[in-house]
């Protein structure tokens, strides 16, 4: 029997015995959870809320790539970790991304290159765009199996650095430099994404917010005409358009209120009090209070509950405003102080799928690719709703997610009658990955 030629020459023995490479384990990839996702991909149709809009004028007899495998081919590699559109020319043959893509691993097309796929980053335009960003709303609609009776809208910003001319490009001394600012609304109860709009890098204007809150309410309400929605988002969301939208649109709300002179004199017997009581040996003294207080650009007076904090760093006094009834103190710590999670949502879009990796000149190239990474979140959130319930892979980064479920090695051989998948032996949480493929093919 001859060897073959080793590869990896020179390695050094092991416990007196050489070590021999060689280059003949089959058909292998570190992507096998791919192969699961395609069931969440597959029953959802997410690929299709991007793909469905795109105006195809291709000549269809000469087309290998149809926009939905395109689409699907850099959803599924964005959710495996590879965020550039280069990275699909080292992935052309990855036998798991081929049949998270539907096609065959062995004597199938391969991925779409990258020239394609930047071909098609640059061809929506603004009117597609929008179609695209109604579809989400619409996908996430559907995305439940009976209409929820209340939802929790979280609405929030985030900075988006940029290297380059690109166009909306500011500069925000914020964030330290020339940046988008894009708009996140979540769904704070499931975490699902509702809409990403990519935006100049400067503060959201009051007519900016409502314009884009009608949109998105409008449209929920089209599906569920009796859901009661609940808007949130901190202090430069309190703007008198938005408030003026949300009363309009029979909405309940509990935002962020900025403090001004008044407000602190108002505030100030408050913190005098804790401060008082602080000193008696606490170490620390919070007191909630609740007010009617319009402010001049107001059309009407708002119930607005003060949060009034003493520590040994001093005094301070926060302040929301709402619509909803109740004791301030479990309106404030319960129900306000819930839009935290909106952080570690926002975290799990731009740290873990990489949605700030927007380095086209033209904006509707960068808003394009914010929806292929809204997508990619999709798909990695399937996973984590799909875990068992209580366990700690509900409330996993995506991260965590990717590193158990998705980055799996995997053997694949094609042979007539069918595709063989060897998985190790000893594959960690293998029952937990079995009973999430099952549920993800049950679909929503």
């Amino acid at each position: 029997m001859t060897e073959a030629t080793p590869f990896l020459p020179g390695l050094s023995p092991v416990a007196g015995k050489p070590l021999t490479a060689q280059r003949d384990a089959g058909n292998l990839t570190s992507n096998g959870g791919l192969i699961v996702l395609r069931e969440s991909a597959l029953r959802s149709g997410v690929a299709n809320v991007v793909a469905a809009p795109l105006p195809d004028t291709r000549n269809q007899l000469l087309v290998i790539h149809s926009y939905a495998a395109m689409v699907t081919a850099r959803m599924m590699a964005i959710a495996a970790g590879y965020e550039d559109a280069d990275d699909l020319d080292a992935l052309r043959h990855d036998p798991a991304l081929l049949i998270a893509c539907n096609r065959a691993p062995e004597g199938g097309h391969d991925i779409p290159s990258q020239p394609s796929i930047s071909r098609l980053e640059n061809l929506a335009d603004v009117k597609t765009l929008y179609r695209i960003g109604i579809g989400y709303i619409d996908f996430f609609c559907r995305s439940y199996a009976t209409p929820p009776n209340s939802i929790e809208l979280d609405i929030d910003d985030t900075d988006d650095l940029v290297h380059g001319g690109q166009q909306l490009a500011l500069f925000n001394t914020h964030a330290g430099g020339h940046c988008f600012q894009p708009i996140h609304i979540f769904e704070a109860t499931s975490g699902k994404p509702v809409l990403s709009l990519l935006r100049s890098g400067k503060r959201p204007s009051g007519e900016e917010i409502a314009r884009v809150l009608w949109h998105v309410i409008r449209r929920i309400r089209r599906h569920w005409p009796n859901v009661r929605i609940l808007i949130r988002g901190d202090s430069h969301y309190c703007a008198p358009e938005v408030l003026n939208l949300l009363r309009r649109l029979r909405c309940d709300y509990i935002l962020g209120l900025s403090i001004n002179v008044k407000l602190d004199a108002i505030a100030k017997p408050w913190r005098e009090q804790c401060e008082r009581r602080r000193e008696l040996g606490r170490p620390k003294v919070r007191r909630c209070h609740q007010f009617t207080y319009q402010a001049g650009s107001w059309a009407a007076a708002e119930k607005v509950i003060a949060r009034v904090e003493a520590t040994s760093m001093g005094s301070d006094a926060r302040f929301v405003v709402t619509n909803l009834p109740g004791r301030a103190k479990v309106l404030y710590e319960k129900v306000y102080c819930a839009r935290g999670r909106m952080e570690n949502l926002i975290k799990d879009m731009k740290l873990y799928t990489r949605s700030d990796k927007t380095a086209c000149s033209r904006w509707q190239a960068n808003q394009f690719r914010l929806f292929l990474h809204m997508g990619a979140y999709w798909l990695l959130h399937s996973v984590r709703l799909a875990a068992p319930k209580k366990s700690r892979w509900r409330s996993a980064t995506f991260e965590t997610i990717r590193n158990v479920f998705v980055k799996i090695a995997v053997r694949v051989e094609e042979i007539k009658t069918r595709i063989k998948l060897a998985f190790p032996a000893h594959l960690p949480h293998a029952n937990a990955l079995g009973l999430i493929c099952a549920r993800l093919a049950q679909g929503p």
